[in-house]
């Protein structure tokens, strides 16, 4: 009776004020907001992932079994591969980035061995030798999720490791993680410069060298010549064939960094991994490594977790840019046991033409520059990697 009598003494109620109705607005965004956000995760989850949101529900009932692969006996493998991507002109399904990542979940570790791409290595179910880069393009011509698996299984036998799971991402798909995260940090010791890579003329071709190569002054389109001898030892033209520049742009062409601190959004850090003409395929490797740690650092603080609109600038990356064969519910796992090692202590080695690379070059082959392991077998790369974690470390991969 007293509600009733305030509300007829004039007084309004309280789901009429101002401040509820305000109030309610919030609840509203923030649980339709949540909504979003966990079918949005869903989806995209599913997405790049082997199997469906089902098989997430049936794991995570009480009593159903969901030990990813390699977790009982402590070490997880996982193979993660970077490339241009499907439909990219210029060998789009080449792998150029080839790692293997363990985690040690249990003392805190992580590792990452870093494979050439020039690596020649025997496609799995063929007799057919090839450089390693090429074989994840072979496995997709026999199907969606083919070439993951052929990647898996000849890293298990470079490394001696059983390969538990696969992921790739594209160049896309790296930009944009790095945008979606407010870029990366990277401090460098002395100055870093690539003049040739994204800014050497070549002979013009469909692909890639398209954007047409002038003398700076006269303005006139560049030429390569191939000359005929003649008997008494003079020379002319045969023929002359245009040469143009890379066509892409994002790395401006002569590309460097300053000694010191970098802050590296998406597009530079993509120029900064890629970078390799002016230094090496290892060096790059190297370079490599330093970002996935910058990455992981950044994407497990406590700024980035805590943002809605860095997860979900970082879910749309991932959509159409990352491939993995691991299940819904093992991401989900994984995603839970590495909350639990946010800072792990690293080892990381690159697979390389020195006596501690374990690699040589035999000399130019049919199939161009290759790398063969030491001994001709992977008997010192097996031991390498199954004691990654004891033996002493790689002292050279830092910044550069």
């Amino acid at each position: 009776m007293a509600y009733m009598q305030n509300d007829s003494m004039g007084e309004v109620k309280f789901y009429k004020k101002k401040w509820f109705k305000v109030l309610l607005a919030l609840v509203f965004i923030l649980v339709v907001g949540g909504v979003f956000f966990a079918w949005k995760t869903g989806m995209i989850l599913t997405k790049i992932s082997k199997g469906g949101l089902l098989s997430s529900i049936v794991h995570n009932i009480p009593g159903v079994k969901d030990e990813l692969k390699g977790e009982s006996e402590g070490r997880i493998n996982i193979v993660l591969l970077g490339m241009r991507g499907e439909g990219v002109e210029g060998g789009g399904l080449l792998a150029d980035t080839i790692m293997v990542i363990s985690v040690k979940p249990a003392e805190n570790k992580a590792s990452i061995i870093s494979v050439p791409r020039d690596l020649y290595v025997t496609v799995p179910g063929t007799q057919d030798k090839q450089k390693i880069n090429a074989v994840h393009a072979y496995g997709e011509e026999k199907g969606k999720g083919k070439g993951l698996e052929a990647m898996k299984t000849v890293l298990g036998e470079v490394t001696g490791l059983p390969i538990h799971y696969a992921a790739s991402i594209n160049f896309a798909g790296f930009t944009d993680l790095i945008e979606a995260i407010g870029g990366i940090d990277i401090v460098l010791e002395t100055p870093f410069s690539e003049g040739a890579q994204f800014h050497e003329p070549k002979v013009c071709d469909s692909y890639v060298y398209t954007v047409p190569a002038k003398d700076p002054k006269t303005k006139i389109q560049l030429y390569e010549n191939k000359y005929y001898v003649r008997k008494n030892g003079t020379r002319y033209v045969a023929k002359s064939y245009p040469l143009c520049y890379n066509k892409d742009e994002e790395c401006n062409g002569i590309f460097s960094l300053q000694a010191g601190n970098n802050h590296l959004d998406g597009k530079t850090s993509l120029c900064y991994a890629r970078a390799r003409f002016q230094s090496s395929d290892f060096e790059r490797a190297k370079r490599q490594q330093v970002i996935i740690q910058a990455v992981k650092d950044k994407m497990t603080s406590a700024g980035t977790l805590s943002d809605f609109s860095k997860i979900n600038g970082i879910l749309d990356s991932l959509g159409d840019n990352v491939r993995t064969d691991m299940r819904l519910w093992e991401m989900q796992k994984f995603y839970d046991i590495y909350k639990q090692i946010p800072n792990p202590e690293i080892h990381s080695r690159v697979l390389e033409d020195s006596e501690e690379g374990f690699l040589y070059y035999p000399g130019e082959s049919a199939a161009g520059y290759i790398l063969l392991p030491r001994g001709d077998n992977y008997d010192k790369i097996h031991d390498m990697a199954q004691n990654i974690f004891t033996i002493a470390a790689q002292s050279d991969i830092k910044p550069k």
